[in-house]
C-alpha cells in the first residue's frame, strides 16, 4: 500500500501513468477471489422442524412495488420455500405508493397474519403508526433486503440484511485492479435507501486504501434515472477525459449509463462495474457493454428471507447474517446465466437442497 505514493511520484517524473506495483494490488485482488467461484451453501442458523412450527401460520409481504421484476423474482423464491414447508404466503399487490403500503399493513393486522415482511425497499420509517399497531397486536414487522449487516433499521422489529458494505467494497476492488491502482472513477449512486448508506461506506472505506485513486460522485434519485442519468454521465465523461471507470451502484441504472458511454465513445476507456445481477445487465456483460456485475441470486434471497422469518415466527434465535452470497459475472462466465440471461441462473443450486435439509423437509 505504501508504494502507491512512490509510484505516483514516479509517474509525474516520467510524464505518464505508471501501473501500480503488483504488491500494491494484492490486497484488492484477494478481496475479489472468494467471489469468483460459484457460491456454496452456508447455513445461517441451526436446523429446525419448519413444517411443524409453521403449520397454520401465514405471512404477508409488502414489496416496495409489485410491478418491479426485481421484487417479483425475490417473491418467486419465497413462494417456492413456503410451498415446500407448507404455509400461507400472501403478497400485497401495490404500485409503490405509501398509501398502498398502509392498506397492506392494516389488512395484515385485521386478518391476524403471523408476520409482516416489508421486502425489497418498503420503508418502515413512513409506516410508524402501522408498525406500532402491528407490534400491539403481537405481529413482528420485518424489513428484508433493505439494510446492511452493520445497520440498525428504525421502526421495524427485525431485519433480514444484505452485506451491502461488502458489495460497495467489491465495486472499488474490481475497478482498482482493472486500472492498475490508477482509478479515476465516475460513481453513479442513489440516496434514500439505507442500502445506499451501507454501500457508500464500503466504497469510501476501500477508496481510502488507494491513495492514488480518485472519484467523482453523482447522486441521481431513482425517480430521475430515466431523465438525468444519460446527460449527467455524458457531461462528466466529456469534462474529464481521464475518467477510466464508471461505478454504477445499482445495475438497473446501467440502462441509462450504457447509451451515454456509447455516444461519447468511451466504452474502452471507461468500462462499467455494477451490483445486483439483474438479467438484462448480465446481458450487457455478455455483450461487453458492462465489464462486471456483482450478482445476487434473487431466488436464493427469497429462500433466505423465508428462513429468517420462519425462525422469527417459530420463536427461534433471529438470523443476524442470512449468508446470501455474491458472485462476479464477467464476459467469461456470464453465458452461464443463459442466452438471453434468466433470473437466478448461473449461480448453481446448492442452496435449494441446503435449505430444505435445514428445515427438515428433505
Amino acid at each position: 500500500m505504501r508504494l502507491f505514493g512512490f509510484m505516483s511520484a514516479l509517474a509525474l517524473v516520467s510524464g505518464a501513468l505508471t501501473p501500480a506495483a503488483a504488491e500494491d494490488l494484492d490486497y484488492f485482488k484477494k478481496q475479489l477471489d472468494p467471489f469468483r467461484d460459484k457460491p456454496g451453501f452456508t447455513a445461517p442458523g441451526e436446523p429446525f422442524d419448519a413444517k411443524a412450527c409453521m403449520q397454520d401460520k401465514k405471512i404477508l409481504t409488502i414489496p416496495i412495488t409489485s410491478t418491479n421484476p426485481f421484487n417479483q423474482n425475490i417473491h418467486r423464491g419465497m413462494e417456492k420455500a413456503a410451498a415446500a414447508v407448507g404455509f400461507e404466503l400472501v403478497q400485497w399487490e401495490n404500485q409503490g405508493q405509501p398509501t398502498q403500503w398502509v392498506q397492506g399493513m392494516n389488512h395484515a393486522i385485521n386478518q391476524k397474519f403471523d408476520l409482516i415482511d416489508l421486502v425489497g425497499g418498503t420503508d418502515p420509517r413512513v409506516l410508524v403508526p402501522q408498525v406500532e399497531a402491528a407490534k400491539a397486536a403481537g405481529i413482528p414487522v420485518v424489513a428484508s433486503h433493505y439494510s446492511g449487516l452493520e445497520q440498525e433499521v428504525p421502526n421495524a422489529t427485525h431485519a433480514v440484511p444484505i452485506d451491502y458494505f461488502k458489495a460497495g467494497q467489491l465495486l472499488v476492488d474490481w475497478a482498482v485492479v482493472e486500472t492498475g491502482g490508477k482509478l479515476n472513477a465516475l460513481l453513479m449512486y442513489t440516496t434514500g435507501p439505507l442500502s445506499t448508506d451501507s454501500m457508500m461506506a464500503g466504497i469510501d472505506a476501500e477508496l481510502a486504501k488507494c491513495p492514488d485513486c480518485k472519484v467523482t460522485k453523482k447522486n441521481i434519485l431513482v425517480t430521475d434515472w430515466a431523465t438525468r442519468t444519460q446527460p449527467t454521465v455524458q457531461a462528466a465523461l466529456l469534462a474529464d477525459p481521464s475518467i477510466n471507470y464508471v461505478i454504477v451502484m445499482y445495475d438497473s441504472m446501467s440502462q441509462f449509463v450504457v447509451p451515454a458511454i456509447e455516444i461519447v465513445g468511451a466504452r474502452e476507456r471507461a468500462p462499467i462495474v455494477t451490483f445486483n445481477g439483474t438479467d438484462f445487465v448480465i446481458g450487457f456483460v455478455q455483450e461487453g457493454k458492462v465489464a462486471m456485475d456483482i450478482g445476487e441470486n434473487l431466488d436464493w434471497v427469497g429462500y433466505a428471507i423465508m428462513d429468517a422469518e420462519m425462525r422469527i415466527v417459530c420463536g427461534l434465535e433471529p438470523v443476524k447474517d442470512p449468508k446470501i452470497p455474491f458472485y462476479l459475472f464477467t464476459k467469461e462466465n456470464a453465458k452461464d446465466a443463459g442466452t438471453p440471461p434468466q433470473p437466478s441462473m448461473g449461480y448453481g443450486a446448492a442452496y435449494v437442497d441446503g435449505y430444505l435439509e435445514l428445515w427438515g423437509v428433505k
